[in-house]
């Protein structure tokens, strides 16, 4: 099922309300749709017909990263080496989830306000489970690790590096990569 484009001012007023999403998000600001509305200078019920909730606010804010995720996870699945396309694609696991704050909770969601999120979600899950099993069969992996334990303890080294007093973005991004070699560095077999 497609949808009809959205007229030029309902597009306009759409993308408003994307990018003050996204300021609030970044700022670490929790989404309040009404409060965006103000922001954004737009009707209430015009924030309330482009996103419903603001669950559905935050993954569409999130979807950029998450579709950028996924290609990441399309090239690691091509590469040859099991290790290294595993390794890879958790770096930028990493990565993508220090870059851009609303990755994170879209993530650790118990449910998804948008069906397209639920789709990258469950396509990201796939093509890390794919990778960590090429990895057990390659020898290069622990197969006594499995994606059920990789999940926390990836959620462990990003929330380590949230809460660790990096002066700024970028120190936040070397914790969280030194964090994830050591996690790394457990899981390689020898």
């Amino acid at each position: 099922m497609t949808t009809a484009p959205l007229r030029k001012d309902a597009a306009r007023n759409w993308h408003r309300i994307v990018e003050v999403g996204r300021r609030l998000v970044d700022e670490g600001t929790p989404i309040q749709l009404n409060e965006v509305a103000r922001i954004a200078v737009v009707g209430v019920a015009t924030v309330y017909r482009h996103f419903p909730t603001p669950e559905a606010l935050l993954e569409t804010v999130a979807a950029p990263g998450l579709a950028a995720l996924a290609g990441h996870a399309d090239r690691a699945l091509a590469a040859d080496d099991a290790w290294t396309a595993l390794r890879d694609f958790l770096f930028a696991a990493v990565d993508a989830q220090v870059g851009d704050p609303a990755l994170s909770p879209v993530f650790a969601a118990p449910g998804d306000a948008l069906p397209g999120t639920t789709a990258v979600k469950q396509r990201l899950t796939a093509a890390f489970g794919e990778l960590l099993g090429r990895a057990h069969t390659s020898g290069a992996a622990d197969p006594g690790v499995t994606t059920a334990d990789m999940v926390p303890l990836m959620c462990g080294v990003m929330f380590a590096a949230q809460v660790h007093p990096a002066a700024d973005g970028e120190e936040r991004a070397a914790t969280a990569r030194r964090y994830l070699t050591v996690l790394l560095e457990g899981l390689r077999t020898r």
